[in-house]
């Protein structure tokens, strides 16, 4: 049988490798270092930890993560094998000793029969005889390759200061403080003009908020990052402040156009506007912030914003040199290039964020190779799972955008903000109505129960 090639092998291409090794059929896969090495890597292992060592969560019941961990367990995956096999004392989270997971990882794959892996760069597109490839070479992608998808694509630069703005999960905004208004009550393509939760503040709050942005404490600059470019011009909302007091009311916090729903005889000296960021509607992006403060920072000071005073944000905002695809954009459902689709693309690459988000895109990506190479039909995860919320952020879970601004779409760890909405329990086993935290809790429980009961469904249809 012809082997199918993946090019990559940090957590994602190791992964898909493995799924489809196991499914008997021959993979190469193929690792730059240490012929070529990164600025990251310290080591020519395979899966190698060049962060935290932490998979973060193991809580299936409670966290998006850790219903991730249960998902990929089910699907027989390695990472996960040789995470828990290499665990380190972590409370709850799963945390692994990084030389014992990557040796392990290594070992595995050197051993298995149907895998072959070669060392070596691969510059530019793949050759033309490689009919099934999958490409994951992370953020630090190699720049011939780079340039090649992006010939191919017709994307722009993928190289820059990936700047990201927080989201904010709906539900913890105060719409007793905040109304739903675009300016001027514009209608545009698919809006109702009430596209955007404002946020008001007055010239205090304004002045504030100011001195505390000036003021947090900001991330450095990685060596290696230091020459790249901003993205679309995106400035961090702390530069914009220090240029001028009054900038950022003349820019992304301008009142201008709003008129507020609860007081509407009391102009607004400047808001804070939040737009739609999933098709569900459940996750809000803070338009214009961008930020290079540091994640503690960026919490106490959003809290700042009126309305915002209990936000739970789904990511923070953030600053550093990425690559990624357009995914919506440019992969189809089962991740393959759309101008190429012999290729598909794991990992980060595809605008994913995190060690275990990370795996399990290699963890699909592999199935859906193995199957297409079977000749059997792929059905790709349900939304309502961890897998199946994360492709579908991944390839068509973000909002357009109508203007000439920013991308929309940027890459994000799993949480339950991606799934669909579920109907939880209103009221506990004593028959008392749910409340607070424990209102919250059967939320999320109700959301991991249906996600393991379709993933098992899923899965065992996919096994036949």
């Amino acid at each position: 049988m012809t082997p199918i090639h993946v090019i990559g092998g940090g957590l994602a291409g190791s992964e898909a490798a493995w799924q489809i090794a196991e499914r008997g059929i021959p993979v190469v896969l193929h690792e730059m270092r240490p012929v070529r090495g990164t600025d990251a890597h310290k080591t020519d292992g395979l899966a190698e930890l060049v962060c935290s060592n932490s998979f973060r969560s193991d809580d299936s019941e409670q966290n998006a993560v850790g219903l991730l961990h249960h998902e990929l367990r089910h699907a027989g995956s390695l990472i996960m094998r040789c995470g828990d096999a290499h665990q380190v004392p972590a409370g709850s989270a799963l945390a692994v000793d990084r030389d014992g997971f990557s040796d392990a990882v290594t070992k595995a794959l050197e051993d298995h029969p149907l895998v072959t892996i070669e060392r070596g760069e691969i510059a530019g597109l793949p050759p033309a005889d490689w009919d099934s490839v999958i490409v994951a070479t992370g953020p630090l992608t190699s720049p011939a390759l780079s340039q090649a998808v992006l010939e191919k694509s017709g994307e722009d630069a993928l190289a820059f200061f990936d700047a990201i703005a927080p989201i904010v999960h709906f539900d913890s905004v105060d719409l007793s403080k905040a109304w739903f208004q675009s300016r001027y009550d514009k209608v545009g393509p698919g809006g109702t003009g009430k596209d955007y939760l404002n946020c008001p503040m007055d010239k205090d709050q304004y002045e504030a908020f100011i001195d505390a942005l000036l003021a947090g404490e900001k991330t450095d600059f990685k060596e290696w990052e230091e020459n790249t470019p901003y993205f679309d011009g995106c400035l961090p909302i702390e530069i914009m402040a220090a240029r001028g007091r009054e900038t950022l009311r003349h820019g992304p916090m301008k009142p201008m156009g709003l008129t507020n729903a609860h007081n509407p005889d009391m102009k607004a000296y400047a808001v804070v506007q939040l737009r739609q960021d999933n098709a569900l509607g459940t996750l809000y992006n803070m338009v214009g912030f961008q930020t290079k403060l540091k994640y503690g920072s960026q919490a106490e000071i959003f809290r700042m914003i009126p309305g915002l005073e209990n936000a739970q944000f789904a990511r923070l905002g953030g600053l550093h040199r990425n690559t990624f695809l357009n995914s919506p954009r440019v992969l189809d459902g089962t991740l393959r290039l759309k101008a190429d689709p012999r290729l598909r693309f794991a990992g980060q690459i595809t605008g994913c964020e995190g060690y275990v988000e990370s795996a399990s895109v290699g963890c699909m990506t592999g199935i859906f190779a193995a199957l297409e190479r079977l000749g059997r039909p792929i059905t790709i995860p349900p939304e309502t799972t961890a897998m199946g919320a994360l492709i579908g952020h991944i390839t068509g879970g973000h909002i357009a955008r109508d203007d000439e601004g920013p991308r929309s779409f940027q890459p994000m760890n799993v949480n339950f903000g991606l799934f669909p909405p579920v109907e939880a329990p209103k009221t506990g086993p004593d028959g008392k109505r749910l409340k607070g935290k424990e209102k919250t809790k059967a939320k999320k429980s109700a959301m991991t129960q249906r996600a393991k009961a379709d993933f098992e469904t899923w899965f065992v249809a996919l096994e036949r």
